[in-house]
């Protein structure tokens, strides 16, 4: 039986190719939430992404859903053919574009980490591709 393409395209703003993993962090939080997990279960951010997140990652928009404080960040680290092996911290989505401009050819990947600096919350938000389209990689 062949699976069926779906009607809509998708949800608004996402490119082909890009993996979002906002279910698997609602279904960790419902945990915490539900006391079958600890705070200290889930909030154990290294300390090169707490770094990152001080220094180099944008404020997010809402509190950490973990403690409520309003230090989260998001940070994004950009991945793929000729970058360094952990990867290169992208501050700016303008620093974004520049990056996939320069690079040719696809294969770069965009990971967004939100990251709270209070609790130490860590969870992966999203993968994207960068540049080029997803299906040449």
């Amino acid at each position: 039986m062949p699976f069926l393409a779906p009607e809509s395209g998708g949800r608004p703003g996402t490119e082909p190719g890009s993996v979002d993993y906002r279910f698997a962090r609602r279904q960790l939080l419902h945990r915490v939430r539900s006391g079958e997990l600890t705070q200290a279960d889930v909030c154990d951010a290294q300390h090169e992404l707490l770094r990152v997140g001080r220094n180099c990652a944008q404020r997010a928009r809402h509190d950490c859903p973990v403690c409520g404080e309003h230090e989260l960040r998001l940070a994004r680290f950009v991945f793929g053919p000729r970058m360094p092996a952990g990867g290169r911290v992208v501050a700016s989505r303008s620093e974004l574009l520049k990056l996939a401009a320069r690079t040719s050819g696809p294969g770069l990947r965009c990971y967004t980490v939100e990251v709270c600096l209070s609790c130490r919350w860590n969870h992966l938000l999203d993968i994207t591709p960068v540049g080029g389209r997803a299906g040449d990689a």
